[in-house]
């Protein structure tokens, strides 16, 4: 059950960070600079973040089963009218379908959790649910940069709409909402006789401290990574090291490994420990550390670059640790939308920073070309990413006010 909705966020991940590696193409074929660019893939971020409130209160509602194969559905609609798509508007309404359709799949999966499996094993899951995704980002990285110079990128693209729309018809064959549905005992609360309106659901949820301040929090922990190993890190690594693009796609494929292997081992030791805001905080001060270090110090080698990153990426897995603080704190009958929140913040960080670090490389653009596509120095790669590094400070001291949960469900 959960494995399947687990499946479709692998492939709603690969579709998040695919566009860095195809920036030249991109950026040729369409004729864009920086900002076009960085526009163009947050048009995905666009409608991933609009459709998280919706999606907590479908999978409380209609339940994660429906939610689940309607997006991958949409998604598979999304990828055959970007990788057709015969301009720039085109392309950017095809990752808006993307975005909005594979948004359900994360906040369906912790309702899945919720479920089947034991509360004491929720932020291991939340762990195991990044894993999941970075697996797919992983395939967006190298193997994703070797079949689109063998078959070009459009056909590529084609083929992933090809198994996303049989995706979601495995789901709605496989996947039931609970396990009463199998004639097992159900793990979930004894949900209530009717829902409350949508807008008194949100409100209640947002009524809990935690959940907006995860909201703010996580955005800016988890932003740099989406942005950096999504969008901005390959052409800043070839620039600024001059290497080729595989090569630096495997650096930044590293860097969300990293992230995913983290991510259940933080979550585990969390449910262990019965706490949350510790390793939430540490983890948010040691990736604030390593991405200074990596971002601003211009004569980093390039190994030591590489431990970085692979650091920062394992700290910032703290990030899961706040969809647990955020379910935790919301009422029972509503952790659909208060994962749906939490994740909304997840993703606020690289909607709003890999458009707005393109706008700061044009601003500090030099006028340097190559094959007619800009290129951009250090410099304005260090102006776009100090943008990263103070909404982290920000987060910084937001922690401060975050209560610890204890691992108990509010009622």
């Amino acid at each position: 059950m959960w494995g399947l909705g687990a499946a479709f966020y692998l492939i709603g991940f690969y579709q998040r960070v695919a566009p860095a590696v195809i920036t030249r193409e991109l950026m040729s074929e369409f004729t864009l600079d920086a900002a076009a660019l960085g526009n163009l893939a947050a048009f995905y971020y666009y409608s991933y973040v609009a459709m998280q409130i919706p999606a907590g209160l479908l999978a409380d509602r209609w339940g994660p089963r429906r939610v689940l194969t309607a997006g991958a559905t949409i998604a598979a609609a999304g990828t055959l009218l970007f990788a057709l798509a015969p301009g720039y508007h085109a392309a950017g309404l095809g990752r808006l379908l993307i975005g909005g359709s594979v948004g359900v799949a994360f906040v369906a999966m912790l309702k899945l959790a919720g479920h089947w499996f034991a509360p004491t094993r929720f932020a291991m899951l939340s762990g195991l649910a990044l894993a999941c995704g970075v697996l797919g980002a992983v395939s967006a990285g190298v193997p994703l940069r070797l079949m689109v110079d063998a078959f070009g990128w459009r056909n590529v693209l084609s083929a992933a709409a090809a198994v996303t729309g049989l995706l979601a018809v495995g789901i709605w064959l496989a996947v039931r909402d609970d396990p009463a549905e199998r004639g097992y005992a159900s793990y979930a609360p004894t949900p209530p006789a009717r829902h409350a309106p949508v807008l008194q659901s949100i409100g209640r949820t947002l009524a809990a401290r935690n959940v907006w301040l995860v909201f703010l929090i996580s955005g800016a922990v988890s932003g740099p990574a989406l942005t950096f190993g999504g969008l901005w890190g390959v052409p800043f690594l070839s620039m600024h090291y001059g290497i080729t693009t595989s090569q630096a796609s495997m650096i930044t494929s590293l860097l969300l490994v990293c992230w995913a292997v983290a991510g259940p081992f933080v979550g585990a030791l969390s449910d262990r420990m019965r706490r949350r805001k510790p390793l939430y905080a540490l983890g948010a001060v040691l990736a604030t550390a390593g991405w200074c270090a990596a971002l601003l110090l211009p004569d980093v080698p390039l190994p030591l670059l590489v431990v970085l990153l692979g650091f920062t990426g394992c700290a910032s897995a703290a990030a899961m640790v706040g969809f647990a603080i955020a379910k935790e704190s919301a009422p029972a009958e509503l952790a659909g939308t208060a994962g749906g929140i939490a994740n909304m913040g997840n993703m606020l960080g690289g909607m709003i920073m890999q458009p707005a670090v393109g706008w700061m490389l044009d601003r500090h653009w030099a006028g340097m070309l190559a094959n007619g596509v800009r290129v951009y120095d250090f410099g304005a790669y260090r102006a776009g990413f100090t943008l990263m590094l103070a909404w982290l400070a920000a987060a910084l001291l937001l922690l401060v006010f975050v209560r610890e949960t204890h691992c108990r469900q509010a009622p």
